[in-house]
């Protein structure tokens, strides 16, 4: 069996990688497929070029591939026609497994992130490949940021309001892929992964205090403050509106279901929310 991991030199792309040799993936089993191959070499897996631009390329990387991995592309706004791409050269190649990483109910929710993972949903299924849906919630290295600032200022400041994330390390979410990628079945299946403990933004000012050593404050914000200091922070218009769209979802409680699934997949609990700032410290 041949699997293709695309933007295998992305941070999730890569720990795919290491957990499908842990488990004992043979390297030359794997293609890791990258827009630059130079950043691929130290993976330790044959390498090819992809590049969702390119359709000929996503071709060749695909050719004599059984399984895909299609890692959900970074650049939002151009992700339905990117990941249209990787789907139709799927398709083509007649791979026996296709697994995508989406977002938490990518299909009925009102994240302002959900509408573009709903439609590639939408194009696998009507692909008629033989998929399966790894719906990841937060990793808690997104939060890297806000350690750092809590640790400087002793203040978390955000529009998430009581809003509670299931939140799992990136490595959990990681092996999770590897284990549908390798195992027999799964096909048909969505899986909603998240961490096992859904936390709110005072808890996670208590665990960057505990990481960082001193006391930090969580001071909630409305939708008009945290606009008005992303505006200050230098953020433009749109990205601005974009957080704010973002936290309010999350208070909304986009993001706060869990059920076990990726614990259950991983056979290990996830990593606690203070192991995973801890990590990124």
């Amino acid at each position: 069996m041949t699997i293709l991991v695309t933007g295998a030199t992305g941070s999730l792309g890569r720990l795919v990688i290491a957990s499908l040799l842990e488990r004992g993936a043979d390297p030359q089993s794997i293609i890791a497929g990258a827009r630059d191959v130079a950043k691929a070499q130290d993976l330790g897996v044959r390498v090819a070029h992809l590049d969702y631009s390119e359709p000929s390329s996503i071709s060749a990387a695909l050719d004599g591939v059984d399984s895909v991995l299609l890692i959900s592309g970074s650049e939002v706004g151009q992700r339905v026609a990117q990941h249209q791409a990787v789907i139709d050269a799927a398709k083509a190649a007649g791979v026996s497994k296709f697994v995508y990483t989406s977002a938490p109910k990518a299909t009925t929710s009102d994240l302002v992130l959900a509408p573009e993972h709903k439609a590639t949903e939408e194009l696998i299924e009507a692909s008629g490949l033989p998929a399966v849906i790894l719906r990841n919630n937060w990793y808690t290295e997104n939060y890297a940021a806000d350690l750092s600032r809590g640790a400087e200022t002793g203040v978390l400041a955000s529009g998430a309001g009581d809003g509670r994330v299931a939140s799992a390390s990136r490595k959990d979410f990681a092996e999770a892929a590897a284990v549908v990628l390798l195992d027999e079945g799964h096909i048909g299946e969505v899986y909603e992964l998240g961490g096992d403990v859904a936390w709110n933004y005072g808890e996670l000012a208590a665990a960057i205090g505990e990481v960082s050593g001193r006391e930090v404050a969580y001071h909630p914000l409305t939708a008009q403050e945290q606009l008005a200091a992303l505006r200050a922070a230098g953020l433009d218009e749109g990205t601005a509106g974009f957080v704010v769209a973002l936290d309010a979802g999350i208070a909304g409680g986009a993001l706060a279901d869990t059920d076990g699934t990726l614990a259950r997949l991983i056979g290990r609990p996830t990593t606690p929310l203070v192991d995973g700032l801890r990590a990124i410290a």
